[in-house]
């Protein structure tokens, strides 16, 4: 697919925009105040591929605390903040790599110009964050209803405002949990601007249903070359986010490297616990930087054809199962042994 190439903006030590890969975003679900933890979530996301982290920062303690997790994470670091200027202020302050703002609940005029004054001497980015739920009533008045035109007339309202004031090292986010409201309006703002887009499906739910909108509104608006970096919000484990994440862009091609999992559905030959086990695969394989394609399968009767395409496959039997490469049997093992052994050799892999 053509991409829709915006201007190159840098957070931290990355890169969004131009023709840099769309980069994985996730939102810390801890207590920023709480340095520990927060900063042990930000490590275990950015091992499963998490390559750009936003904290809220509620409060002046929240702000503080960006210092000392700085210090402990490798990846870029987004504050978010709502309505107090004053705390984007001390995020930046604090070291954040980019700060979140909605300058609709910013305050005055003089309030985003402080922001921006602040933003502009330490050469931070601004992402400018409008959602359907906080649509101006003036707009809603215009368009009869919160509407994709709305949205977008929101955004570039605000931009405009901080362009006006000399900065223009803004990523812009409009977000709806209307799927297709959300596929439109950004299909109307990449029409109207180069600055760098920030995508998702807002308030998408849980983990099925939030996949499922996740899934059709970020593949409908990335297969038309929209979009730099992403977030799957979901009501749950932000781990749960890379993974799908990383699932949506590797399956438009969009996403390079990391272990790919396929396993068969259950059908009445399964003689193993299969969704079980392909969970673990699947949470097993993250933590491995390698290329692949693993298959999961059910059964011993399908299981070596099924996984023919893959690299690698396991597949259960009655108290054994086999280890396939490359569509064929390399060996037996005990039904307990299945995982261990897949691991021992996705970690002799390179070995091969």
């Amino acid at each position: 697919m053509e991409r829709h190439i915006t201007k190159e903006v840098q957070i931290g030590n990355r890169w969004i925009g131009g023709n840099h890969p769309i980069a994985i975003q996730s939102m810390t679900n801890t207590k920023t105040e709480d340095v520990a933890a927060t900063v042990a979530q930000i490590k275990q996301l950015t091992k499963v591929g998490c390559e750009i982290i936003r904290c809220a920062v509620p409060t002046q303690e929240a702000a503080a605390a960006l210092t000392e997790i700085k210090k402990q994470i490798t990846i870029p670091l987004v504050a978010d903040i709502h309505f107090d200027y004053r705390l984007a202020i001390a995020a930046m302050e604090h070291g954040a790599d980019k700060i979140r703002i909605n300058p609709g609940n910013i305050g005055s005029r003089e309030r985003v110009k402080a922001v921006v004054d602040v933003a502009k001497e330490r050469r931070i980015p601004i992402r400018v964050g409008v959602n359907s739920g906080s649509l101006e009533k003036g707009l809603v008045e215009k368009y009869h209803g919160v509407t994709a035109e709305g949205i977008v007339e929101s955004a570039m309202d605000k931009v405009k405002l901080i362009e006006d004031m000399g900065y223009d090292n803004l990523v812009i986010s409009i977000k709806s949990s209307d799927v297709m409201m959300c596929v439109k309006a950004h299909e109307l703002i990449a029409k109207q601007t180069d600055h760098p887009l920030h995508v998702g499906i807002t308030e998408a739910g849980t983990l099925i249903s939030g996949n499922i909108k996740s899934a059709i509104g970020l593949g409908l608006i990335l297969n038309q070359g929209i979009g730099d970096t992403i977030r799957v919000s979901l009501t749950g484990d932000p781990l749960e986010e890379i993974k799908s994440a990383k699932l949506i862009l590797r399956t438009l091609g969009l996403y390079k490297g990391g272990v790919e999992v396929v396993s068969c559905p259950t059908c009445g030959r399964t003689r193993i616990d299969l969704i079980g086990l392909a969970n673990q695969v699947e949470t097993m394989v993250s933590e491995f930087p390698l290329d692949i394609k693993v298959a999961v399968m059910g059964c011993v009767v399908n299981g070596p054809g099924e996984a023919k395409e893959a690299d690698i496959g396991i597949a259960g039997g009655v108290g054994e199962g086999l280890i396939i490469k490359h569509g064929e049997i390399y060996k037996k093992v005990p039904e307990a042994e299945l995982l261990p052994a897949l691991r021992y050799e996705l970690e002799h892999w390179s070995e091969d």
